[in-house]
Formats: structure tokens, C-alpha cells, sequence
């Protein structure tokens, strides 16, 4: 099993029988109109029993958290950036292309929510394939992407963060987290769980690799397996005390207003 790494870049993750980078089709979904008012969203009690998160931090609590990134990031080297992301490689796990795609859902669901999107934070955010899908949708979005590689900073120009260490004091409209959270073990996970509810305005995209995805769902020659294993209930235990599950990746943070149709949220 893989030692704690946080602030991935990008991920390594496969579904099985998805087309190799570049081959998928590209297109759109077609939107609703309905128009909604946005009163606050019911918060539901939180889980109990072993899959029940820690106590909540306490107030007065620091809104930011020093911590640069330790010796440990140096796994996501010149190697693993080949292995992943580079042209012509048969572990190649997306490109440009279907991040395009993903992101171009995000931003037009939040615009059928009716949430602006002025900012966004990109953790682990790699080769920086959200970083130009995200500004091509939005253009002027104020757009961090942060990442604990330093091949991927010098690289792609992102600021240097370790996820389960360290806080932004400002909010953002969107926070994506892509692939990173299975890299750290689970202490490492729920401190980057509560950071990334604290720095989410509103919507949050989050993809982690779950113990029931690597036997049922992922591509295991194109997925990076060396990883901390758990279940998705664990992660939505950690989620639930913050966010509103509404499917397909995305949380939007409770306090935000909005307000959803009964069968758009996940397990409601």
C-alpha cells in the first residue's frame, strides 16, 4: 500500500471499456429550464456508527493551515507523469479531450442551479487539463490550481499545497478534486475532507477511487492500484455533515442556498 501523498496530480484512474485519451466522441447533454427559487437546503443528520465522521472542528478554529508538501510528493516524478499522461502511453488515462467534456457538465449545471461561477480551486491539479477546459467555459473565472508534485508546478505553473495540510482563508464557487484523495491514508483524507469543505463556497466535483471501483468499475492496466482503499460510504460520511449529494460527482455545500428536486440528490 501507498504512503500518505497529498494534492495528487491529476489522477490515475480508469473506468473499464472508456475509450483510451482523445477517442472519445465529444458532445453535450441536453439542459432543463425549469427556473428555481433558492431557498436553503434541509441539512440531514449525520450517520452514526463506524462510518460516522469525528466531531466537528471547534469554533474559533484557524480559517488557514501552513503545511508545505513533504518528501513524500516526490512519487508523482517525471515517471509518473510519462506513465499517465504521456502521448502514446498504454497506461494513458485521459487527456484534454474528456476533461473537456466533464468539465463543460460541471459548469452547465451549475449554471442550470443557478450558481455563478467567479472562482474555482483545482487540487491536484496536474497536467492543468481542468485549468483550460474550466477558463474556455468560464471565461474571466478566477481559476487556483494547486498540487503537492513539484514536477507539476514547475511544469504547469500551480502553487504548491498539500491538500490535507493547509487551507485557503478565501472560498471558492467551485473546488475540484480529481484522484486525489485514495493517495492519502485515512487520517491524511479526513483532514483534506474538512478542508475542502471549508474553502467550497458551493459546488464541489470529487472523484476517488473506492475499494468497490477497483473490482467493479476500473480499468486495472490503466489505474494506478498502489493506493489507500476504502468504501464510498466512508467518504460520504465525511461529506454528508457539509454537502448535499446531487449525483454524478457533485456536492453542493448546504449552506448555499439552493434547492433541489427530490430525485436530483443522491440517496435523499
Amino acid at each position: 500500500m501507498a504512503t500518505s501523498e497529498s494534492g495528487r496530480a491529476g489522477r490515475a484512474t480508469a473506468r473499464r471499456g472508456a475509450p483510451r485519451a482523445s477517442e472519445a466522441a465529444p458532445g453535450a447533454r441536453p439542459g432543463r429550464g425549469d427556473p428555481r427559487t433558492p431557498p436553503r437546503a434541509s441539512p440531514d443528520a449525520p450517520p452514526a456508527g463506524p462510518d460516522a465522521p469525528p466531531a466537528a472542528e471547534p469554533a474559533g478554529a484557524p480559517d488557514e493551515q501552513a503545511g508545505a508538501p513533504d518528501e513524500r510528493a516526490g512519487r508523482f516524478d517525471e515517471a509518473y507523469f510519462r506513465t499517465y499522461y504521456g502521448e502514446g502511453s498504454p497506461a494513458r488515462v485521459h487527456g484534454p479531450d474528456e476533461v473537456a467534456l466533464l468539465a463543460r457538465a460541471v459548469v452547465s449545471l451549475a449554471g442550470y442551479w443557478g450558481w455563478p461561477l467567479h472562482s474555482a480551486l483545482d487540487v491536484g491539479a496536474g497536467p492543468g487539463f481542468w485549468r483550460d477546459a474550466l477558463l474556455r467555459e468560464a471565461p474571466g473565472l478566477d481559476y487556483l490550481g494547486v498540487d503537492v508534485s513539484p514536477v507539476a508546478c514547475a511544469r504547469y505553473g500551480h502553487e504548491r499545497r498539500d491538500i490535507a495540510r493547509w487551507r485557503a482563508r478565501r472560498r471558492f464557487d467551485l473546488v475540484v478534486c480529481q484522484g486525489v484523495l485514495q493517495y492519502l491514508d485515512d487520517e491524511a483524507a479526513a483532514a483534506a475532507l474538512e478542508n475542502l469543505a471549508v474553502m467550497a463556497k458551493g459546488l464541489l466535483f470529487l472523484e476517488a477511487l473506492t475499494r468497490k471501483d477497483l473490482d467493479d468499475v476500473a480499468d486495472r492496466q490503466r489505474t494506478d492500484a498502489d493506493v489507500f482503499l476504502r468504501s464510498g460510504a466512508w467518504y460520504r460520511a465525511r461529506l454528508r455533515p457539509h454537502f448535499v449529494q446531487v449525483g454524478a460527482g457533485l456536492f453542493c455545500k448546504r449552506e448555499s442556498g439552493l434547492l433541489f428536486f427530490e430525485l436530483e440528490r443522491a440517496g435523499a
